[in-house]
């Protein structure tokens, strides 16, 4: 390797702020996470080349900048077979763990989000004229932390059907969710909609969709927020790895939150 060019690493703190969007603390708090959860069995066969901290980094550094493979393997000084396991292998164990439970006066919010992906088998043509996956995000109106994350289905899915049959509507149970006016049917607080005869809305209704746009509004920064991991804008992962990143980056997005 040439002395022009760095090689990445996690025990150079100046690497894991733009790399990963967290600070060098949130990143330890992170693998110690990982190593409680038992993320570094023990593995038969030729270990690793890159130790746990390096390997996450890796992990998180392809989300957060979409590089290549070939790039990717070159930046952290390994071969390009080497990062693609080193993904495959981690990818899941950064994976957000669902809230089982709420508070009874929980207040959640839901909606949709598309993510532009490249596996056809997995995604279709959508109102952006892009194969993409949609994905059910999930998030608290308090803590505006992700609390479930459904599995992607066609991008082609309105977000009504999405919401029971990716599983989001199963991991909140009967706690309150809010979600827009695509959610008609489904029992879900939305806003208030004119009658047929009505030329405006009554001033309590228009009063109250106002108060759930504010609030509504959050779960759209989420998004914001979480798609500045470029994956979710342009996702070359195949099969199950696209599900992998979007969990993953909820429970990054989840950490950045802790200060």
């Amino acid at each position: 390797m040439g002395d022009d060019l760095a090689v990445i690493t996690a025990s150079e703190p100046r690497w894991i702020s733009p790399f990963t969007g967290l600070s060098p603390q949130q990143f330890g708090t992170l693998i110690t996470a990982l190593r409680k959860q038992g993320a570094v069995p023990v593995r038969r066969g030729r270990p690793w080349g890159l130790p746990l901290e390096d390997r996450v980094l890796l992990v998180i550094a392809y989300w957060r900048t979409n590089m290549t493979l070939r790039q990717l393997a070159l930046v952290f000084g390994i071969s390009k077979s080497a990062a693609d396991r080193i993904i495959d292998h981690l990818g899941p164990a950064l994976a957000l763990r669902q809230r089982q439970r709420f508070r009874r006066d929980a207040v959640l919010i839901v909606d949709g989000t598309l993510v532009p992906t490249r596996d056809h088998n997995i995604a279709e043509r959508s109102k952006n004229y892009r194969y993409s996956t949609n994905h059910q995000i999930v998030i608290d109106a308090d803590t505006r932390r992700v609390v479930a994350v459904g599995r992607p289905l066609p991008g082609n899915r309105n977000d009504c059907k999405a919401w029971e049959l990716s599983g989001a509507k199963a991991a909140v149970g009967r706690t309150t969710v809010i979600a827009d006016g695509g959610y008609r049917g489904t029992g879900l607080v939305i806003p208030h909609r004119r009658e047929r005869d009505q030329a405006e809305l009554p001033t309590w209704k228009a009063e109250h969709n106002a108060s759930h746009r504010k609030v509504r509004a959050r779960v759209e920064h989420a998004f914001a927020r979480m798609k500045t991991w470029k994956i979710l804008r342009d996702c070359r992962l195949k099969d199950e790895g696209v599900h992998h990143a979007m969990l993953g980056i909820a429970r990054l997005h989840n950490l950045t939150l802790t200060g």
